[in-house]
């Protein structure tokens, strides 16, 4: 497959660092030598750490069983594409012909040290909350053009490596991912050693915690596989206590279909009454299980400018947010992962935060001046808002 430039890469800055120059043969005597090497170009492009992985792991055999118990729950909701594309699942040497080895990033974004094990959005009750991860440029682009570069990098060092038995010796080929195909991300990073996977079903780095990113990026070179590390959760259960929707029905077992993070971004239509005083003032996804992890004490700030808050979208008032068009909808998100959502739901979402924001006359006048302008769907939630509002503006008057 030919492979397309993707972002542009203007606003990459490289951190400096001490990378390994590809002078002679001498200094790669084993496969290993080559795995270091990698891994110091990928921390050189802006990644935290890679791990390496086969293609023909046996955890892709163990996860499509997980998978289809995960299923048979229903915990799925509207994500279709989880019943599609099992034997690439299954066998991702298919994904991408003549690969051999996943090489697995994480990619740290936090700007910003949230307070240790405090969910601090909770006190911002007239602001909408966007999960972290989501408030700068949409990290797919950025994390699949770095990709290409290691990519290039390593086909340029080939001649380098002809006497190692690692599959040099025919047509390189590669592919990066990010969330863009079916593949157990996760897992693979999981089992590549870049951490392990947390009881809220993310992956959790001893010296880094879990706000991160994830990508892959198939190579048709044969390298060995890292191993997992152990985990580290223990007894805790914090992440469990903490969710709003109470969607960790258990450790490791997440229902998505009562997920923040789901219902803010993926689900379209009407949000169960049932979540919505749960949701609170988040409009796209959530953090809480994340802010609340002891391990997250260590989180590392990012070093790459594209998750840079844009727009404000670290500190915006729902009732700011409520009053865009949607042209300043599209004119706001472009580049953004927030434009997934669609304006209306954008919109269903501010609604159920002005709901639940402090009470206020201006937000019930401002919830009345879209009624009957959008969709029937939007109209009820807007409804729902507004006798919400009402509701503690009588307790308040009594």
């Amino acid at each position: 497959m030919t492979i397309k430039p993707t972002a542009r890469n203007s606003s990459i800055n490289l951190p400096a660092t001490n990378n390994i120059a590809v002078v002679n043969t001498a200094m790669f005597t084993t496969p290993e030598d080559v795995k270091y090497w990698i891994k110091t170009q990928a921390q050189a492009l802006g990644f935290a750490d890679c791990g390496f992985l086969s293609v023909h792991h046996p955890l892709f055999t163990q996860q499509m069983k997980q998978l289809q118990k995960w299923l048979d729950k229903g915990y799925e909701g509207q994500l279709q594409f989880m019943h599609n594309n099992h034997h690439l699942r299954a066998h991702p040497e298919q994904l991408v012909a003549g690969a051999r080895t996943i090489i697995s990033v994480r990619m740290d974004y936090l700007t910003e040290a949230p307070q240790p094990r405090t969910v601090a959005d909770n006190s911002r009750p007239n602001n909408g909350i966007i999960a972290r991860y989501a408030r700068g440029r949409d990290y797919h682009k950025t994390m699949r053009s770095r990709l290409k570069q290691l990519a290039l990098q390593i086909e340029a060092a080939l001649p380098e490596w002809q006497h190692l038995d690692i599959g040099n010796k025919t047509d390189f080929v590669f592919r990066p991912f990010s969330d863009s195909a079916p593949i157990f991300e996760r897992p693979i990073a999981d089992a590549a050693g870049l951490g392990w996977t947390g009881k809220h079903t993310l992956l959790l780095n001893k010296q880094a915690g879990s706000f991160f990113v994830l990508g892959e990026l198939f190579i048709s070179l044969e390298l060995p596989d890292d191993k997992p590390v152990e985990a580290h959760c223990g007894s805790c259960n914090a992440c469990i206590d903490i969710c709003p929707t109470q969607a960790i029905v258990a450790p490791h077992e997440l229902n998505a279909a009562a997920c923040i993070s789901y219902l803010t971004i993926e689900h379209k239509g009407t949000i169960d009454h049932k979540y919505r005083r749960a949701i609170g003032n988040r409009v796209f996804g959530c953090d809480d299980c994340q802010l609340i992890c002891p391990w997250n004490r260590y989180a590392k700030l990012t070093s790459v400018d594209d998750f840079a808050p844009r727009h404000n979208f670290d500190d915006s008032s729902l009732l700011k947010l409520w009053q865009w068009t949607e042209a300043k909808f599209l004119q706001n998100t472009q580049g953004s992962p927030l434009r997934r959502t669609g304006y209306v739901s954008f919109l269903r979402n501010i609604t159920i935060g002005l709901g639940n924001a402090d009470v206020s006359t201006d937000i019930i006048a401002q919830l009345h001046t879209r009624l009957g302008v959008h969709s029937d769907m939007l109209d009820e939630h807007i409804q729902w808002a507004i006798d919400e509002q009402q509701s503690k503006l009588s307790s308040i008057n009594k």
